[in-house]
C-alpha cells in the first residue's frame, strides 16, 4: 500500500510481491505446503482489499480526475498484488 501510495505502477508492485515470496521461501526452514497456506490467506485478504477499493472507486468524484487517477491505481496495485501472490500459490 505504501507504494500504491507513492503511484508506483502495478506491475512494479507485483514484482516487489514476488520478491518478497521469493525470500519467504529460501528460508532454511521453509516448507511449501506451509507456505502454500500462508500464500492462500494473504490472497483472501488482499481479495477483500480488491473488493473494498473497488467500491472505493465507485465514490470517486468522476469530476476530480486526480482522486479518480489515485483510486484506480490503488486499485491496479492491489489486483497486480493478488495476481503475484496466486501466482506464487500456484506454483508451490
Amino acid at each position: 500500500m505504501a507504494l500504491a501510495a507513492k503511484g508506483v505502477p502495478p506491475h512494479r508492485i507485483a514484482r516487489e510481491v514476488e520478491m518478497i515470496v521469493a525470500e519467504w521461501l529460501r528460508e532454511p526452514d521453509a516448507d511449501p505446503s506451509d507456505a502454500k497456506t500462508w500464500l492462500d490467506e494473504l490472497r483472501e485478504q488482499i481479495v477483500v482489499g480488491v473488493a473494498d477499493a473497488e467500491e472505493q472507486v465507485s465514490y470517486v468524484d468522476p469530476g476530480e480526475a486526480a482522486a479518480v487517477k489515485q483510486a484506480g491505481l490503488t486499485l491496479a496495485a492491489l489486483q497486480a498484488s493478488r495476481d503475484a501472490v496466486e501466482r506464487a500459490s500456484e506454483s508451490l
